[in-house]
């Protein structure tokens, strides 16, 4: 188990690593991709998880998000007993994957004054503020189409199989690893990821809020810690309503 909770960890961090820094690349002054725009950061976000479920894929499966780990779990396709591990090294893994974003944006982070942009290089902050059920909502959903999409990837007709006479080998769309699951996380980010900045990840969210609080970042304002329930409770109730679906329909 140490070594699926070694590799959740690695593939969570690079994960922040990239997904971070792909948001600190396109909002810091000073950076050469400044204002690349939402469909870069959804493409990087997508990527960053590509990588880590190749990194981390064939020994821990690869969850890298606790919301993840609990919807396996519920919908039994993972032990109970692994979760605690698996949401330790995944919290871990964000948290330093988000430190070294700053360091390698440093120079770029002193450079920049407005607070909430670097707030937003490492968590989420809703679009319009003053509506966190809805907020939370938006979350849910989000949370909801990631974890049940995910487990739907794991059943037969999306695995590899013989036919009916055992003569021809089929490969579903999940057989295709971390392919499926990186346009997945592009597709919510641009379709429903405006309102809320689409944590569904509280690995994603809630760690790299405890490093900017953490850290000694020139002119940060408040980690937004009045909003930072939504995007942890939302995707584990989330998650749970993805298992509970999953279950009923298969």
């Amino acid at each position: 188990m140490f070594e699926k909770y070694l590799f959740e960890f690695i593939g969570t961090m690079v994960l922040i690593l990239l997904g971070g820094g792909v948001c600190a690349a396109t909002s810091l002054e000073k950076s050469k991709a400044k204002g690349a725009g939402w469909v870069v950061v959804a493409m990087g976000w997508g990527f960053a998880v590509m990588v880590g479920v190749f990194i981390a894929g064939s020994v821990s499966g690869a969850h890298l998000n606790p919301a993840v780990s609990l919807g396996c779990a519920l919908a039994g396709t993972m032990d109970w007993a692994a979760v605690p591990g698996y949401v330790i090294a995944q919290m871990l893994g964000g948290f330093v994957g988000a430190t070294l974003v700053w360091m390698f944006y440093k120079d770029h982070y002193d450079a920049t004054e407005d607070g909430d942009t670097k707030l937003g290089t490492f968590c989420t902050m809703p679009a319009i503020e003053g509506h966190k059920l809805r907020n939370l909502f938006c979350e849910i959903v989000a949370t909801w189409l990631l974890v049940f999409v995910i487990l739907v990837f794991g059943v037969d007709a999306n695995a590899v199989h013989l036919d009916p006479e055992g003569q021809h080998l089929h490969i579903g769309m999940g057989e295709l690893g971390a392919l499926p699951v990186t346009f997945l996380i592009m597709a919510i980010g641009m379709s429903l990821g405006g309102a809320t900045g689409y944590a569904i990840n509280p690995a994603r969210d809630l760690a790299p809020r405890l490093a900017h609080a953490i850290l000694p970042i020139k002119g940060k304002r408040d980690s937004g810690w009045g909003y930072s329930w939504v995007p942890v409770v939302g995707p584990i109730v989330g998650a749970a309503l993805a298992a509970l679906t999953y279950v009923l329909i298969y």
